[in-house]
C-alpha cells in the first residue's frame, strides 16, 4: 500500500471520530508530518487535486452523499414492502438493486470526503511552512 492509499485510510479513520473538521485536520497533520516526506506530500497533493471533482455529480455526492443515496434507500424499502406483501419476487430485485446503489453512493461519498480532508490538511501544512507563526 502506497503513501496515497495510507493517507486516505488515515483520513477515513479520522472521519469516524466525532469532532470538528479543524480537530480532524490537526490530528491528520501530525500523522502526515511524521510519516510523509515533503516531496511525497507535494506529489500526493497534485494527485488529489487532479482526482477530486470540482463540480457536477461528484461534488454533490462528496458534500451530500446521504441525500443522494436516500431515493435508492427508498426504492429498496418499497421493493421489499411490495415484494413481501404481494409476494412478487421481481419487486425484491428492486430491493437488491436499490440497496446496492445506495451503498455504492455512500462509499463513494465517504472516499471523496476523506480525500478532500487529506487535501485540506496538505494545503494547511504547506501554508504553515510558508508562514510560520
Amino acid at each position: 500500500m502506497g503513501q496515497y492509499e495510507r493517507l486516505v485510510l488515515m483520513a477515513e479513520d479520522e472521519l469516524t471520530q466525532y469532532s470538528t473538521d479543524a480537530r480532524k485536520m490537526e490530528k491528520l497533520r501530525q500523522k502526515i508530518g511524521l510519516s510523509v516526506s515533503a516531496a511525497e506530500q507535494k506529489q500526493i497533493k497534485q494527485q488529489l487535486e487532479a482526482e477530486l471533482p470540482t463540480g457536477g455529480l461528484g461534488k454533490l455526492v462528496e458534500e451530500q452523499r446521504q441525500t443522494v443515496a436516500l431515493p435508492f434507500w427508498g426504492i429498496a424499502g418499497l421493493g421489499l414492502l411490495l415484494g413481501i406483501s404481494f409476494m412478487q419476487p421481481l419487486d425484491l430485485l428492486a430491493t437488491i438493486a436499490g440497496t446496492g446503489l445506495a451503498i455504492a453512493i455512500q462509499k463513494w461519498g465517504w472516499k471523496l470526503e476523506a480525500k478532500r480532508l487529506v487535501l485540506k490538511t496538505l494545503e494547511e501544512i504547506e501554508a504553515r511552512i510558508r508562514q510560520p507563526d
